[in-house]
């Protein structure tokens, strides 16, 4: 028993802060189901990035989202200065008697002292790096060597002011909404696609070191084309994403749907829903299929699987045996391409898929 556990029963309001990417933010899903499994009568709000916010939408046991937009810092100081202004009010009048603070951003610490919150929970730091964590009641320690999930470490905050998780409320929880299922059922219907008859391929990310070259890509492509899998191709709308696109449909004469950058992340997720199992490197479209239990074959470099990968879902993950990995760096010595995933073999990924197949 936790001595300076917080009793739930006496909060109305609990704000959770997760100012991460869009994997980040669907990592901290489970944080809100727990809360509102062990006090049904709380309020539970989340503050995200503007962009993240469809991680988090729609999830059943959140409120209100607020947002802080990245682009206001390009309004100019009065207008960046009105945006948090309002924000800070529309906090303010909330009333919080909880703030769970999942990162190391200081805005969360600025938000206990000013919105006046009782009771903090954070991640531990050294005080004298962070003067102002001191604002926070509780902080909840962070193991080292990376070998704890993110998913666990983000409900360790639950942990440390005395409520216990159960196993099978961990999962990640994404709602992916009724507007994109049926737009995504109409996309594979006119494709000739059925359920679970299609393998649903992402193989790119914001960050380029973390990709498998596009000539392993289109020559996977081709063996699952020979195979007479139905592959469905997608990348988010950037320009080096949708370029990596094109270089990989230029190396291979398989068929393929290719939906690269005509998705949201919501119908991202419901067609992942739809696939008989995701191929794909450590990005947010992992994490997503994750979230839908959809079997997953997931390629990993620089970034650590035991705190990334695929959480709660049948998976397999393909990483080389390099002695410097996982080491966190964007390419070996920050040249932006991996070796430990360059060098991945075809058939490895190959055979991760055909495992997960067999089941």
């Amino acid at each position: 028993m936790i001595p300076d556990a917080i009793d739930l029963s006496a909060l109305r309001r609990v704000l959770v802060t997760k100012l991460r990417h869009h994997g980040d933010v669907l990592l901290t899903s489970p944080v809100f189901q727990v809360l509102k499994n062990h006090a049904p009568h709380l309020e539970i709000d989340a503050l995200v990035y503007a962009d993240t916010a469809p991680m988090l939408e729609l999830h059943p046991a959140i409120d209100k989202i607020f947002c802080v937009d990245r682009g206001w810092k390009k309004l100019g100081t009065w207008s960046q200065f009105h945006h948090e202004w309002r924000l800070l009010q529309s906090l303010k009048a909330r009333r919080y008697d909880l703030i769970v603070h999942l990162t190391d951003h200081p805005r969360g610490a600025t938000l206990k002292r000013l919105l006046g919150i009782p009771y903090g929970v954070a991640p531990a730091f050294a005080k004298k790096a962070r003067p102002m964590w001191k604002t926070f009641t509780h902080e909840y320690r962070m193991p080292r060597g990376g070998t704890r999930h993110t998913a666990e470490l983000n409900l360790d905050a639950l942990r440390r002011i005395g409520l216990q998780p159960n196993i099978d409320e961990r999962r990640l929880v994404l709602e992916a909404g009724e507007a994109a299922r049926d737009k995504i059922a109409k996309i594979l219907a006119a494709h000739g696609l059925a359920a679970q008859g299609f393998i649903h391929l992402h193989p790119t990310s914001r960050w380029l070191f973390k990709c498998w070259p596009a000539a392993k890509v289109a020559e996977l492509l081709t063996a699952l084309g020979a195979d007479e899998q139905r592959v469905v191709l997608t990348s988010s709308p950037e320009k080096a994403e949708l370029t990596m696109i094109r270089d990989i449909l230029a190396a291979t004469r398989a068929s393929v749907v290719n939906l690269s950058g005509q998705l949201s992340l919501k119908e991202l997720a419901a067609l992942t829903q739809q696939a008989r199992l995701f191929v794909g490197v450590d990005s947010a479209p992992m994490h997503i299929a994750a979230a839908m239990q959809t079997p997953i074959v997931a390629l990993f470099g620089p970034s650590g699987d035991a705190e990334w990968g695929p959480w709660m879902v049948n998976h397999r993950i393909v990483a080389s045996k390099h002695p410097c990995r996982p080491c966190g760096m964007d390419g070996c010595g920050g040249g932006k391409v991996s070796d430990c995933l360059t060098t991945l073999p075809v058939a490895q990924v190959l055979a991760a898929i055909e495992s997960l197949r067999a089941e």
